[in-house]
Order: structure tokens, then sequence, then C-alpha cells
């Protein structure tokens, strides 16, 4: 259901973004591993860099995870309701 104020009543979906940064953790390791052991340190420096990024943002994640329905609702949260007076 639509209610026109969906801008401001929209919830993130952290389950996906962990997963990704999940992914995202992964390839930086291993493009790290793989460009400091073939001898190239500008790369495996960039890569280490994006490591730490993700790094970063999967524990900013992993926080607003644990913070409950407040960032995160389940299916037995309901919708938000639209704002009083709103009109589109």
């Amino acid at each position: 259901m639509r209610t026109g104020s969906e801008p401001t009543t929209a919830r993130s979906a952290l389950r996906a973004r962990f997963w990704l940064s999940v992914w995202g953790l992964v390839w930086s390791v291993v493009g790290t591993a793989v460009f400091a052991l073939a001898g190239h340190p500008g790369w495996a420096a960039v890569f280490g860099v994006l490591w730490l990024v993700v790094t970063v943002d999967l524990a900013v994640v992993l926080r607003h995870l644990h913070q409950g329905p407040h960032y995160q609702p389940g299916r037995d949260v309901p919708p938000y309701r639209p704002p009083e007076g709103h009109r589109p």
C-alpha cells in the first residue's frame, strides 16, 4: 500500500546490506592477498583501504541490526502511519 510518505517513512534493507558487506569483505580480503602476493603493492593498498571501508560499514550495519526493530523491523511490526495532516 502506498501512502505518498515513503521517503520519510522508508525502512532500510539492512539484511541485504549485511550480505553485500560480507560479499565485499570476502573479495577485498582476497584482492589484497592476491595483489600482495603478485607483487603489486599499489593495488594491494587499494584493496586494503577497501577492506577497511567494508569492515567499518559491516560494523555499522551489525550495530543497527542489534538495536532492534527501530532500525530493522521484522514481519510482525506494522508499517508506519503516514504523518498527520500530510497531503500529497
